[in-house]
């Protein structure tokens, strides 16, 4: 498993180095055609990770309710995020992954409550989750690629 956990950080610094040059006004634009945008996209990952990983697992989250409530799946930018916000959406873009790890190794996802994702694979432990999720991330690389090249 710790391929698939060194899988998750490198796909993570990937889209930080993809958007190192971009202003907060661009990675809150949403181009004609989309729904979201590129700072909507980054906090989506941290928050499902979250999700999958640690509410299914019966483990307190690292986020917020209302960080959990703006991000999930099925929402949409509902404000512009301030340089402040982004500032603090990356930091768990990246320190997350490592607390993750961490946890992941110390043994704490002991139980897992099996979920369907939307894409109809079911989850049915830590480790399926770690699966499917970073399969969530690339998908969401291809979007942030394709959201950067029409900001």
């Amino acid at each position: 498993m710790t391929n698939q956990l060194d899988n998750l950080k490198k796909c993570r610094i990937l889209i930080l180095k993809l958007i190192e040059n971009c202003s907060i006004e661009q990675l809150n634009k949403i181009p004609e055609g989309f729904k979201n945008n590129i700072a909507w996209n980054m906090a989506h990952l941290v928050v499902t990770q979250q999700l999958l990983c640690y509410k299914f697992s019966g483990v307190s989250l690292k986020v917020s309710n209302e960080m959990v409530e703006l991000y999930r799946k099925g929402t949409s930018p509902q404000k512009m995020i301030s340089e402040q916000e982004f500032e603090k959406i990356k930091k768990q873009f990246i320190e997350i992954p490592n607390q993750f790890e961490e946890d992941y190794h110390n043994g704490i996802f002991k139980t897992y409550n099996e979920y369907t994702t939307s894409v109809n694979v079911t989850l049915t432990d830590i480790d399926s989750a770690i699966d499917f999720n970073n399969i969530h991330e690339g998908i969401h690389l291809g979007y942030i690629l394709a959201l950067k090249k029409l900001i």
